[in-house]
């Protein structure tokens, strides 16, 4: 029986790419460095913060040196604008309702830093949520299955009664690390075929089709 779903934030529950865009752009432009097309950031987004701007930069420049940079200027900005256009995806929000009801406890499993997760959540999601695990400094970065075993301890619940739902390979791997059953959307940033390849046991199109998946998995 499935007691808890673990959910990616940023293209799971977070309609969040315009923002991540404008705020990456902002910050490398005032270094220097040529904006990049909104788009993109469906591909440079998913594995943190800091990854996101390195992907953005171009190959010569000293990235690490340059993204500690060009980090606190994205921060600032970011803390700002964090919600200009983020919104939850359609059904998000009613979908976590309808877990809540059915006594499935629910956590936030992502590699955005602990406090903008903590505030991306809350502003879209109240309370609604149980946990919210963000990337901290002693937690590897998903696909490690380190945050979603950490997730799974705090709510008192085994791999196997849990799903774990994201839309990019690296979210499904992690369900896939931590024997939670892999579930990936096709809302978010990423395609069918690279979920499939991470190894998700079932792709939905809308989130209320994960309630049927959790029923089958009874």
């Amino acid at each position: 029986m499935i007691k808890a779903v673990l959910f990616d934030l940023d293209g799971t529950l977070a309609n969040s790419l315009v923002d991540l865009a404008c705020a990456t752009n902002y910050a490398i432009k005032r270094f220097g460095f040529p904006e990049r097309e909104t788009e993109c950031y469906k591909y440079f987004a998913g594995d943190g913060m800091p990854k996101m701007i390195e992907r953005a930069l171009p190959e010569i420049c000293n990235k690490t040196e340059t993204v500690n940079k060009i980090l606190p200027v994205f921060l600032e900005y970011y803390g700002e604008h964090y919600c200009d256009t983020t919104k939850p995806y359609d059904g998000g929000v009613e979908l976590i309702d309808a877990l809540r009801s059915r006594k499935i406890k629910v956590a936030v499993v992502t590699n955005k830093s602990q406090p903008m997760a903590d505030k991306v959540v809350t502003k879209l999601y109240g309370d609604r949520f149980d946990l919210i695990l963000g990337k901290r400094g002693d937690i590897p970065a998903k696909p490690d299955p380190t945050a979603a075993l950490m997730a799974m301890k705090t709510l008192g619940v085994e791999p196997d009664e849990c799903v774990f739902v994201g839309d990019s390979k690296m979210d499904v791997m992690t369900g896939v690390n931590s024997g939670a059953y892999p579930v990936g959307v096709l809302w978010g940033f990423r395609k069918e075929d690279e979920l499939i390849a991470g190894g998700a046991k079932s792709i939905i199109k809308k989130p209320e089709e994960l309630l049927a998946i959790i029923d089958f998995l009874k």
